[in-house]
């Protein structure tokens, strides 16, 4: 009775949880009229709220017992468990454009929500807004989910214009294979390999050797400084970006003949390879090449000889290693964790 006494305080004083009620409400009318499903999307929507609530309340207990790593964890993960469920359901149902469409709404939804809620309320108490840099850089992650949230919109518009229909792509690479030892070793992947060893290694000596390298890296590093330098910032990053749509094209041409060519192809490889990344490190271009080769060896043994982990379940296990990676080492295997004194 004791431990439930808090629970039963924080109900009795929140309205809101109030809506609990509605939850075994829901169970009998699905029991009692299961046909009746815009009852009980409405009963679902009014009995989700309290729950969520609840676990809201509950992430933030235990973020205060286990800090700020364990803790933000919890909040960034488990405060969407309600949309997680959702999603799953939808998938369980084969509603595939459904989850895509909740997550991509559900993160521009926030972004701008909290953008424009952020705007309103600093304009009511100060007249005059100064832009602070170090604010900026602790709201890259959001940044990073919204660009996430443009991508998946720009890929339904994608499959909307030109249809969602499987092309067939053609390999630059011969399709046969060599047999060694009793290994089938496939051409294809041998040469995509040496396409992705070859841009490695042209992109070492690019930004080790040339002045426009070095640049790119001192305006990477520390942007002020490299202004006060004549490092022409600004351009620098455009060309970055151009940089990275030539790589992204590349990438496209080796994974196309596998995969096929469709709008959304590259979704699951983006997902591998920030997964790669943050397994060898996001500093660090030899452990982002030597953490997606772990990766996908990793992934490979385990689809063959774990019988559990299929195909299907290759993505979650790439994502569950990443949570496992940021809880231990959030730097990666060969990133260096960087103190600075405040």
């Amino acid at each position: 009775m004791q431990a439930t006494k808090p629970l039963l305080d924080d109900i009795r004083d929140n309205r809101l949880l109030w809506l609990l009620a509605i939850v075994p409400v829901l169970f009998a009318a699905k029991a009692l009229k299961p046909e009746g499903h815009a009852l009980l999307f409405v009963l679902s929507v009014l009995g989700i709220v309290p729950l969520a609530a609840l676990l809201s309340h509950a992430t933030e207990s235990v973020a205060a017992k286990t800090g700020d790593a364990i803790g933000g964890l919890l909040n960034a993960t488990l405060g969407n468990l309600t949309e997680l469920i959702i999603a799953l359901t939808a998938l369980h149902a084969g509603q595939y454009v459904l989850v895509k469409a909740s997550i991509a709404g559900a993160i521009v939804t926030k972004t701008l929500f909290t953008l424009g809620s952020s705007f309103l309320a600093g304009g009511l108490k100060h007249r005059v807004q100064e832009y602070n840099r170090t604010s900026a850089h602790l709201q890259a992650g959001l940044l990073f989910l919204a660009t996430i949230a443009l991508l998946v919109i720009l890929n339904g518009l994608a499959a909307w214009i030109w249809s969602p229909q499987l092309q067939f792509f053609p390999s630059p690479f011969p399709t046969s294979s060599w047999v060694i030892g009793g290994v089938h070793i496939s051409k294809q992947d041998v040469g995509t390999f040496g396409v992705v060893m070859a841009c490695v290694l042209v992109l070492w000596l690019f930004f080790r050797f040339t002045k426009l390298g070095l640049a790119m890296r001192a305006g990477a590093l520390n942007p002020s400084a490299a202004r006060l330098m004549g490092v022409r910032a600004s351009w620098l990053l455009a060309l970055g970006w151009g940089f990275a749509a030539a790589l992204g094209a590349v990438s496209g041409m080796m994974v196309a003949p596998t995969v096929f060519l469709t709008p959304n192809m590259m979704q699951a490889v983006l997902i591998y390879a920030f997964a790669a990344a943050i397994l060898g490190g996001l500093e660090s271009p030899v452990g982002a090449v030597v953490g997606g080769l772990a990766l996908g060896v990793l992934l490979n043994l385990l689809g063959t000889y774990v019988h559990p982990v299929t195909t299907e379940l290759r993505l979650p296990v790439a994502l569950g290693l990443l949570l496992v990676v940021l809880l231990i080492r959030p730097a990666g295997l060969l990133g260096r964790q960087v103190v600075r004194r405040v």
